[in-house]
């Protein structure tokens, strides 16, 4: 009872909130993350009543199946950007800046921290400066996903944002399995090959193998399915088959079996899309579904941000400059490499801003890197304060760069109301 009760008020306060959010041109996102900081446990939380709200982080956690759902769906969702006819457009592109930029990024904040590291080396000491500059090059596909989705935007910059998104959680995985193991080297004195090389090369292997199996299976068990309510529920259960397949971990010696549920998720998306005739109407069927999961998604993951991260003085300060110079890597990176690619002007110009949301995927290299003996603890801090700020400000800023771009009409979006009245008074002239 108390579990539902928190999830009907988060679900509903978060409903309320962008409401408000609407009327001051803020993103729904937004909305969400504010709505799950006040039922958390430092505002609501505080009265310790149960059903009101989050009353702790431990409380918080126990909602942690609902994330990975939404985070799986949100990954499902971006694989139905690579289809064939539009890879063959902007794949060459795409690729090119997906992997340049998150490189540069990584690179950029690595000098930032590294400098820093020297400043004040009993405080941010050179394995967390090495490991955050990885963990930088990560973003939240969730927050630009739901802000695409919910202005309806469309264009060049859209069509090349959600394959970047994509492919830098793949590269982001990579960059952070070498560094957090060049990090470990550097605390233990010794190298080892096989979590800097092996480990993350066949995680990403795995992950994608296992999720192009999954949608060929998806496709033809689609195919004995014929009304629209039993193909979402096949939709729904194979997505869910595939978070779950995912989460499983497997140690054999130094090696580690484990899959990434985003990319697992993302190739089913993606193979099931390029196979299935009506794959477009099933996919616009399952983000209905899903709207209530997003915000319930929202709402959890503003109330896991820890507030408290602000007391010390000395995480503020890396934070800001870790935040800077990842804000400076993500423009500059997107920049240089969209150039490089060349590709449109409004690209080149506002695609780094919509790459600056940051979340779930970094929070989980985060809470990885938390073993390490020196920083464990303040590279979870600093993500922490990162994710706060980004999160709040990343979908605005999103949602600006996407309207600068084009690609948001401000004067085009109606809502549901108005298209039901527009849709009545046509048939009533047809008539």
């Amino acid at each position: 009872m108390e579990a539902l009760l928190s999830l009907a008020i988060a679900l509903l306060v978060g409903l309320l909130l962008s409401r408000l959010a609407k009327l001051v041109q803020l993103p729904a996102v937004t909305a969400y993350l504010v709505a799950g900081i006040l039922v958390g446990p430092y505002v609501l939380g505080l009265f310790d009543v149960p059903g009101l709200g989050f009353t702790s982080a431990e409380n918080v956690e126990e909602f942690s199946i609902i994330s990975e759902v939404a985070l799986g769906f949100i990954a499902f969702s971006i694989g139905n950007e690579f289809r064939i006819s539009q890879l063959k457009k902007i794949g060459k592109q795409a690729t090119i800046v997906g992997v340049l930029q998150a490189v540069i990024t990584t690179v950029v904040v690595d000098i930032a921290l590294i400098a820093l590291h020297f400043l004040m080396p009993d405080k941010l000491p050179l394995p967390a400066a090495i490991t955050l500059g990885a963990i930088a090059a990560a973003t939240a596909p969730a927050a630009t996903l739901m802000v695409v989705k919910q202005y309806k935007a469309k264009g060049p910059l859209t069509d090349i944002l959600l394959p970047v998104v994509a492919l830098d959680d793949a590269v982001g995985l990579v960059l952070f399995a070498i560094s957090f193991g060049v990090a470990k080297a550097l605390g233990a004195g010794s190298v080892d090959a096989v979590s800097i090389i092996v480990n993350p090369l066949l995680e990403i292997v795995l992950s994608l193998g296992l999720g192009f199996l999954m949608g060929l299976l998806f496709s033809f068990c689609e195919r004995f399915f014929h009304s629209r309510s039993k193909r979402l529920a096949v939709s729904v259960g194979f997505v869910l088959l595939t978070i779950g397949l995912s989460m499983i971990k497997i140690n054999l010696g130094s090696v580690h079996i484990s899959f990434s549920p985003l990319l697992t998720c993302m190739m089913l998306g993606t193979v099931f899309c390029n196979i299935c005739d009506f794959s477009e109407e099933l996919m616009d069927r399952v983000d209905r579904w899903t709207a209530p999961l997003f915000a319930l998604f929202f709402v959890i993951s503003g109330a896991e941000l820890r507030l408290s991260v602000f007391t010390d003085l000395m995480i503020v300060l890396i934070g800001i400059v870790y935040i800077l110079s990842r804000s400076a890597g993500k423009y500059t990176g997107a920049l240089w490499s969209s150039k490089i690619a060349k590709c449109d002007d409004n690209i080149v110009k506002y695609l780094g801003i919509t790459l600056l949301p940051q979340a779930g995927v970094a929070l989980g290299m985060a809470n990885q890197a938390a073993a390490l003996p020196q920083g464990g603890e303040l590279i979870i801090n600093i993500t922490l304060f990162a994710v706060l700020v980004y999160e709040l400000i990343g979908p605005l800023l999103t949602k600006i760069a996407l309207t600068k771009a084009g690609d948001i009409d401000p004067e085009g979006k109606r809502n549901a109301r108005d298209e039901h009245a527009a849709k009545m008074a046509q048939e009533n002239a047809q008539q």
